[in-house]
């Protein structure tokens, strides 16, 4: 008798003393759900799909495969961190130390695991086909950018099976991901555009020929993971089973807060740290001295933070949502891409509206609706910008408007989450009032002395990525001023985030046309964020309408973010 078939006996022997077999009745309902989900993406996805072929414009094909590789990078890593084999509490508990054979044990999990990875596999080649284009031949080279994205996905995740039992596999996964965040770098910064529009061009065959062979070695990394399962250690595989239960514990009682307390222990649980004299500070800001501490002892997150202040930068070349010129012109000009009618450079011979169009005193809003007096694009939007230099109103589009919104939010959302990884010590103070109150410290001033690290890492990240934009081209001007500016605000959103008591369950349910919606959960992931994203209306308001001189949202900006943080601190009371 095989592992397999040891690890089949157990398992049927565990349904057996079910109180409910799976019927065929469950077995129908689950294939004619399958079919519905069909049925209702499968036209999306194939309108998607017919959509991609054309080419692509070069510039957004290098920040377009940058965004690709860090997305492949990100699937690769999180896998690392869950296991990525990873066994239900119960067969860990009972089956693992068992006389039951590894691999048999492990074949489930290890065929879930399959089917994640080559479905992720097959939306990062669409994605990297969306990138690159199709010129010509969709299907085949839709096939094999599918392919390709298909075998990365399993050969990584074949490295990190075999790293989860070898520390010399665990080097090579390593190598590994630095070889896909250094393509991502090429490609992002210049040197692999190129190479990337020749790759684009490429013949099919030669395609065909790539996948082929990335495929083979794809599929030798599998088996050699495969034959490796039996090497894995069990205490290994109970960790990835701890942490496994903390997530469906966290989802099956809706509360996400306990999987940031999960995180944290993992991480530091088993760790040997070195002692020093803490320096002579304030007793609020010795306090808050712990947070330094935990931040500076991890450096790798301080440099994944500096690397993902890229990512807004990358996202506005890649899919081309914002203006390239936002902050130099008027809003027609960021539309066309040319100068207005009425602006300087139309007036020294370049060309303007009315060449473009070829029509003789260039189309108007009454022209294009055949309506006297019809809407202009400042009706339909909402948005005003100011006259332009020929007296008119500048036409602002809907695409300005939601071409902002993007990199607005990632903008806001980035730096409130690395605000956010650093109040540990303000959401241990909440987590038990009692040990706060032996500090001796009042609740406000605590608050403000924890608030500085948080504001700072905001300001460093928000500033940064403004940075990156205005190197971009799609900024110009102060813009980078933005980050220190709301960094109070998002600081007092991150605390407010950690001090936030569990899920309120018995708070009533919404009746809504896709079916009832808990509102306990929605307050619970509201708390901290609205904050934030009040105390920061004027970067966000400055990010969507794009004015040409963003000076008077700066100072907008800096009397709501001290604003936000006060009101905030002077709220709070001691527990």
């Amino acid at each position: 008798m095989n592992d397999a078939t040891d690890a089949r006996l157990a398992r049927a022997f565990v349904r057996s003393r079910q109180r409910r077999p799976v019927s065929l009745l469950d077995r129908y309902v689950s294939v004619f759900m399958l079919a519905i989900a069909v049925a209702v993406f499968g036209n999306p996805v194939t309108t998607a799909v017919t959509g991609l072929a054309g080419q692509v414009d070069a510039g957004r094909m290098g920040p377009g495969v940058a965004l690709v590789m860090l997305a492949l990078t990100g699937f690769l890593a999180l896998g690392r961190a869950a296991g990525p084999v990873v066994l239900p509490a119960a067969d860990a508990s009972w089956l693992l130390l068992s006389g039951v054979g590894r691999r048999g044990l492990l074949g489930r999990p290890v065929r879930i695991l399959a089917v994640i990875t080559l479905a992720a596999g097959a939306l990062l080649g669409l994605a990297l086909l969306t990138a690159l284009g199709a010129p010509d031949q969709l299907v085949w080279r839709l096939l094999a950018a599918v392919v390709l994205g298909m075998s990365a996905s399993a050969g990584g995740m074949a490295l990190a099976v075999l790293g989860q039992g070898s520390q010399a596999w665990q080097t090579w996964s390593t190598v590994a991901l630095v070889a896909v965040l250094a393509v991502a770098v090429a490609a992002a910064i210049g040197p692999a555009r190129e190479p990337l529009a020749a790759v684009a061009a490429a013949p099919v065959q030669a395609l065909g020929a790539a996948a082929a062979g990335a495929l083979a070695a794809a599929a030798l990394l599998v088996r050699h993971a495969w034959t490796a399962l039996d090497r894995i250690p069990a205490g290994t595989l109970m960790g990835a089973a701890t942490r496994a239960r903390h997530l469906t514990t966290a989802a099956t009682q809706l509360d996400p807060g306990a999987l940031t307390w999960a995180a944290e222990d993992d991480h530091w649980r088993g760790r040997r740290l070195r002692s020093r004299r803490w320096p002579s500070l304030p007793a609020p800001l010795a306090l808050a001295w712990q947070d330094w501490r935990r931040v500076a002892r991890r450096p790798g997150r301080l440099a994944l933070m500096a690397a993902t202040t890229t990512l807004p930068a990358l996202l506005t070349q890649a899919t081309g949502a914002a203006p390239t010129n936002l902050g130099r012109g008027s809003a027609t000009e960021s539309l066309t891409g040319m100068p207005d009618a009425g602006s300087p450079a139309s007036a020294g011979g370049g060309q303007s509206a009315e060449t473009l169009a070829g029509i003789a005193g260039g189309p108007t809003a009454e022209n294009l609706t055949g309506i006297g007096g019809g809407p202009t694009a400042e009706n339909l939007t909402g948005i005003a910008s100011g006259p332009t230099a020929g007296g008119g109103v500048p036409m602002e589009g809907v695409g300005a408007l939601v071409g902002g919104l993007a990199p607005a939010a990632l903008l806001i959302g980035g730096a409130l989450a690395v605000a956010a990884s650093a109040v540990a010590g303000a959401r241990r103070d909440a987590d038990n009032p009692a040990l706060a109150r032996l500090a001796a410290v009042g609740t406000r001033a605590a608050l403000l002395a924890r608030a500085l690290l948080p504001a700072l890492l905001a300001a460093a990240w928000m500033a940064a990525a403004l940075g990156w934009l205005a190197a971009a081209g799609a900024v110009a001007g102060p813009w980078w001023a933005f980050g220190p500016l709301a960094a109070p605000a998002l600081a007092a959103g991150a605390l407010r985030m950690a001090r936030r008591p569990p899920v309120d369950h018995s708070l009533p349910l919404i009746d809504t046309p896709a079916g009832a919606i808990p509102t306990g959960p929605v307050f619970w992931a509201a708390t901290g964020p609205d904050l934030a994203l009040l105390g920061s209306l004027p970067t966000l308001a400055a990010l969507v309408t794009q004015p040409a001189d963003p000076s008077g949202h700066l100072a907008a900006q800096a009397v709501t973010g001290l604003g936000a943080l006060a009101a905030y601190a002077y709220r709070q009371k001691a527990r």
